[in-house]
């Protein structure tokens, strides 16, 4: 069933992220890497929408955000146009964080799938992005 398939594949996936950036002496989850690497692309982006772009629940992505905070990697202030709203960006520790982390993670992609030949890593993945309506790279 795809369902279970999908479930033992992110669990492997999973274990790959956690395992390569632990030997690699970070201490990351694979979503707060995804919440890092969004704020760093849209600095000064809200909570709401962390969750959004990285398809995130967000009644939990709170945790997520306040764990980036205590490590000293993601800064919250209030947003001046809507006070309700937490504006965030990365600190100087989280920038070099991410910069340091990201070649373990790009390292990391093509043993997530190493089964697969070049060619079936593509299909897989061009299929993967169609299946979740992201758009094509």
């Amino acid at each position: 069933m795809a369902g279970h398939l999908i479930r033992r594949l992110h669990q492997q996936s999973t274990w790959v992220f956690v395992q390569r950036t632990q030997e690699a002496g970070f201490d990351l989850t694979p979503v707060q890497f995804a919440a890092l690497d969004a704020v760093h692309s849209q600095p000064g982006i809200d909570q709401a929408r962390v969750a959004e772009v990285i398809a995130y629940d967000r009644a939990t992505i709170g945790g997520v955000i306040e764990r980036l905070e205590h490590k000293g990697w993601l800064r919250r202030v209030v947003s001046e146009r809507d006070r309700r709203a937490r504006e965030l960006s990365l600190t100087p520790a989280g920038e070099r964080t991410r910069a340091a982390v990201l070649p373990v993670v790009r390292g990391l992609q093509r043993e997530i799938l190493q089964s697969l030949s070049e060619a079936d890593r593509a299909r897989f993945l061009k299929l993967a992005r169609r299946a979740v309506g992201a758009p094509s790279v």
